[in-house]
């Protein structure tokens, strides 16, 4: 590498990677919400008391037709007048129903009434092309409110990470011999620069870089993990362009320093001469 080439640092494969699956998740996650709020958690709660239903005619059943006198006719005249007891806030149910709904046709038939009330249901929903399993307890409207918040959240962090990623997408980092342009497009000759903090180089990539002059006065960041990256197949863009910025730089450099702690000794205690006087010593 020259003083005269050009050092570019774009995008890393590793920030469009971790921003697009972070875009993904919660645009995942919004949607889930989203169906849940919209749709999912009143259609479950019309299978919760539509099941209800069932074991209530069960229940009714079984009472009126002990002893066997109950008839066809009298069963039928009284599964006809029952209704399912939905709760009366609408907005905990699907818009389409119906209400009062009648008992669905199959508990007023007093011939398959005679079947458990489960194995009817279980039957229903497979006509009806619903799931059989039905939660334990109905949604609320404070649940469904809830469905509708976390949906807004994911929502908006989608958007914000969408942006991030396609306005990073645009940038990059340019080195030349005379200055640093940065990610936002502020050219900074190296002469303007002032003061260089490497702190969080090494372990995060990162560096500041303080500036005043000609070019104004501000603070640019490097972040090398967006932008070149540490890749040695891609030849290390980020670090080649460090390397220029400290050759050209001849301001204040704030780095941690490296210790060196001394090495412990390695001989063998015998060969102290405390260890050699304990040893010569004879027992009384």
């Amino acid at each position: 590498m020259t003083d005269t080439e050009t050092i570019v640092c774009k995008p890393t494969r590793w920030f469009l990677f971790r921003a697009s699956v972070m875009m993904l998740m919660f645009g995942v996650f919004a949607v889930m919400f989203f169906i849940d709020g919209s749709s999912g958690y009143c259609k479950k709660n019309e299978v919760y008391y539509l099941k209800k239903a069932f074991e209530k005619a069960g229940v009714e059943f079984s009472k009126m037709n002990q002893g066997g006198s109950l008839t066809p006719e009298a069963w039928k005249q009284h599964a006809a007048a029952q209704t399912v007891d939905f709760p009366a806030d609408r907005s905990v149910l699907p818009s389409h129903l119906n209400l009062p709904m009648a008992w669905p046709e199959v508990l007023q038939d007093y011939g398959r009434m005679q079947t458990q009330w489960n194995l009817l249901w279980r039957e229903y929903t497979k006509t009806r092309g619903i799931n059989e399993t039905v939660p334990e307890e109905p949604y609320d409207a404070r649940k469904i409110k809830e469905q509708w918040v976390v949906f807004w959240i994911c929502s908006s962090l989608t958007l914000a990470i969408t942006f991030v990623l396609l306005r990073t997408l645009r940038r990059s980092i340019v080195a030349d011999a005379e200055s640093i342009t940065d990610q936002r497009g502020r050219r900074v000759p190296y002469s303007d620069m002032k003061f260089l903090d490497l702190r969080k180089w090494d372990g995060k990539g990162l560096a500041f870089v303080a500036y005043s002059g000609a070019s104004g006065a501000g603070r640019i960041r490097l972040d090398g993990l967006t932008y070149g990256g540490f890749n040695k197949e891609d030849g290390e863009p980020a670090e080649k362009l460090m390397q220029r910025l400290r050759s050209n730089f001849s301001g204040e450099v704030i780095e941690y320093a490296t210790v060196t702690f001394p090495q412990p000794s390695t001989a063998s205690p015998e060969a102290t001469p405390e260890a050699s006087a304990e040893t010569d010593q004879k027992p009384d």
